[in-house]
């Protein structure tokens, strides 16, 4: 029998792809917003000529019931931390559980 299909291709996930995919596989959001904001920070420390550098992440998890806001954080960071590491530089999060949201 041919096989007449294509051969699967590569997907090129671009940085808030990548923070998508590893913040829902971390903590299983009801809701995530990722907006890339590198633009606003051009010229600044950590901006790079390609941005991809600065985000506003919004998250809405249950995995944040019963910790404060640092305890937050710390989950977000190490969820990206080889994003971090890969040139991501600043983060601003909104991070709430689902009673918190509304």
């Amino acid at each position: 029998m041919n096989d007449t299909s294509e051969p699967a291709r590569a997907v090129a996930f671009d940085r808030a792809d990548r923070i998508r995919l590893a913040l829902g596989a971390a903590l299983a959001p009801a809701a995530l917003e990722v907006v890339d904001d590198s633009a606003s920070h051009a010229g600044h420390r950590g901006a790079a000529a390609g941005g991809q550098t600065h985000y506003n992440v919004r998250v809405v998890s249950g995995a944040f019931a019963g910790l404060g806001r640092v305890a937050r954080h710390r989950l977000v960071n190490e969820a990206l931390a080889g994003e971090f590491a890969g040139g991501l530089h600043a983060l601003s999060l909104v991070l709430k559980t689902p009673d918190e949201a509304g």
